[in-house]
């Protein structure tokens, strides 16, 4: 099993919905695939989940994330069904006893689930940076604070089988994903074509390299035995692709090999060598030069959707199920289409043919990242 990141120190380059859509293809590929959101804005969970369901799920867990302990002595029970990211990571963060029992994670579609996020997050990013530093001591909470969503992520594998999970994290360079970019597998950057996003890689890059050297020091001062919890080697990188980038369309030709505006494209010819020059060597050990200087699936999904990722939300599957899911609601909930149809939802059954290639793109995509992280 692989951990595998989604990362920018930009947002709003579309970072959540890159995710849903990859573990929806990785899903239809045949891999077993675990969703995980910890961006506190819980954008990857509202792509994936029914409104309703999500705060039912956040209501019953409200004492918990008070009082873990007191709460769940009264009632045990309510791990028999899914619970949020941060009520799993809760009890770490209260430094007691871990349930014997994990609850079981969402399931969104065959081969497909999600630990679905919460907005109260931020306070187990407290709880790491207040025990920061007791990790160098080789304190046994500190660790396991740290090291507790790598860990949480195994367990859940050794369940399930899972065969990747994927994190959406937020956009931040703060503690809560020092922690989680410093123990996954491997991580790719989705990014638009302008000058932020170049920041943002060059960000990414000296971030990535004083989170390295920390966590070095930890090694050389823990045990063997408190070493092994952590993962055997530092997170690599598996290359950037350009996301939600407005398509060239004044000539009938391409106006260069991904069809920019010349504005755009300039950006996008920058990036190969801001990666090479900001992220170490060490960190991209397993992708070759020649693979980082191109976009991961070629221009396959670069290109913007349009008005279809809000379809896709609005009906909670990805982009190239919208019509068999919107034909099925018609018979199975007529109520919430009637409600989306009230609220200005407008489906055209003449982007059947564009929603069906979004697909193949996507699935272009996803089977050359796979051929990346095979490679870690």
């Amino acid at each position: 099993m692989k951990i595998i990141s989604v990362f920018n120190n930009k947002g709003g380059v579309g970072k959540s919905t890159l995710t849903y859509h990859l573990g929806n293809a990785l899903a239809e590929l045949g891999n077993r695939v675990l969703m995980v959101d910890l961006d506190p804005q819980c954008n990857l969970t509202i792509c994936a989940m029914m409104e309703e369901t999500l705060h039912e799920i956040w209501a019953q867990e409200d004492n918990y994330i008070d009082d873990f302990e007191s709460a769940f002595n009264q009632n045990p029970n309510v791990i028999i069904s899914p619970r949020s990211i941060h009520f799993i990571l809760k009890p770490a963060e209260d430094g007691i006893s871990e349930p014997i029992n994990l609850p079981p994670a969402f399931s969104l579609s065959v081969n497909l689930d999600i630990l679905p996020g919460r907005l109260s997050l931020h306070k187990y990013e407290n709880k790491i940076a207040e025990r920061w530093s007791g990790v160098y001591q080789g304190d046994n909470l500190s660790i396991r604070t740290i090291t507790n969503i790598r860990n949480i992520c195994h367990r859940y594998a050794e369940i399930n089988n899972y065969d990747y999970v994927l994190i959406d994290t937020s956009p931040s360079l703060g503690i809560l994903n020092k922690v989680i970019m410093s123990t996954v597998d491997g991580f790719f950057i989705p990014a638009q074509p302008d000058m932020f996003s170049l920041y943002g890689i060059r960000n990414i890059g000296n971030a990535l390299q004083l989170w390295q050297r920390e966590f070095i020091s930890i090694y050389t001062l823990i045990s063997e035995e408190k070493r092994s919890k952590f993962p055997s080697n530092f997170v690599q990188f598996l290359g950037y692709t350009i996301y939600n980038a407005k398509r060239y369309t004044r000539d009938s030709e391409p106006f260069n090999e991904y069809n920019l505006a010349q504005a755009h494209y300039q950006y996008v010819t920058q990036i190969p060598d801001t990666i090479i020059e900001y992220i170490q060597e060490s960190n991209r050990t397993s992708v070759s030069n020649d693979l980082i200087a191109k976009p991961i699936g070629g221009s396959s999904i670069i290109h913007s959707h349009n008005t279809f990722p809000a379809m896709a939300q609005a009906l909670k599957c990805p982009m190239w199920r919208v019509p068999e899911v919107y034909v099925g609601l018609q018979n199975t909930n007529p109520e919430y289409l009637s409600f989306l149809n009230q609220n200005g939802f407008e489906y055209n059954r003449g982007n059947n043919g564009r929603l069906s290639e979004i697909g193949d793109n996507y699935r272009t995509f996803t089977i050359d990242l796979l051929t990346r992280i095979n490679s870690l």
